[in-house]
């Protein structure tokens, strides 16, 4: 069953098209991969689905409801959440602090249960707040202050961010950027344990393409604003036109 969808999506700005004409669906509990040359209109494309730009044309469903042009606020109290990069850490407040503020910024309407129910709404806020970063392995770091965490776990404070307002999809922009080895293994071992443990839909953005064909069940694969390819990651890897638009013909 399809979790988003996007028919004839489209944005310009000016006289240049950076999303032209994209249909994609993506299924619940799937790992989608986006991938393309710089410029192809990865992030743009995002941004169209989370709120965070109006499309010129087409449209946007998540979860069957027409979600085109509404409030990022609207998008995440929905499901829908994106992990930035971790200038949306506080550096000065320790990690429970920072995953803690998330959940009660969301907890204004994205927790999709009854607040009234439950015996104290900062109870629930602090519930959520433990539970993400268990999943993300950082419990045992929660009075750590952000900034002294080494580069792969503020990265993994990062999505348990994300994850704060409990969404039913994930967008990840480059989770393993400037990671080494062994924090890309850690980070992809915890994408992997997230999907299973929370039953997550992540879509992401990754340069790194050990990582994709590790990980993805399926890859849209842009170039100049437009999907060239949306198949399995043998069919990307084997595909003549990915080669060509990706890597100027060197096969992948």
């Amino acid at each position: 069953m399809a979790i988003l969808e996007t028919d004839g999506l489209t944005k310009r700005f000016g006289g240049l098209t950076a999303v032209d004409d994209v249909n994609l669906t993506v299924e619940q509990r799937e790992t989608r991969a986006i991938i393309g040359p710089n410029g192809a209109g990865k992030s743009t494309f995002i941004n169209l689905v989370t709120g965070l730009l109006e499309p010129s044309e087409g449209a946007v469903r998540f979860d069957g409801n027409d979600i085109t042009g509404q409030e990022p606020h609207e998008i995440t109290q929905q499901g829908v959440s994106k992990s930035f990069q971790t200038a949306s850490i506080f550096p000065d407040m320790t990690v429970q602090e920072n995953v803690r503020l998330a959940a009660i910024a969301a907890e204004r309407g994205s927790f999709r249960f009854d607040f009234l129910k439950r015996r104290d709404r900062f109870d629930v806020v602090d519930d959520v707040t433990e539970e993400m970063l268990r999943a993300v392995d950082l419990w045992a770091d929660r009075g750590v202050e952000a900034t002294s965490l080494p580069y792969g776990d503020k990265r993994r404070l990062e999505i348990a961010i994300a994850l704060a307002s409990e969404p039913d999809l994930l967008f990840m922009d480059e989770p393993t950027a400037g990671m080494s080895p062994e924090e890309t293994n850690a980070t992809v071992d915890l994408i992997e344990q997230l999907q299973e443990d929370l039953g997550l839909t992540i879509v992401l953005v990754e340069h790194d393409m050990e990582v994709i064909f590790r990980i993805a069940d399926r890859i849209a694969v842009l170039n100049r604003g437009a999907i060239i390819a949306d198949a399995t990651p043998q069919e990307v890897q084997d595909d003549p036109d990915v080669q060509e638009a990706y890597l100027g013909g060197v096969e992948l």
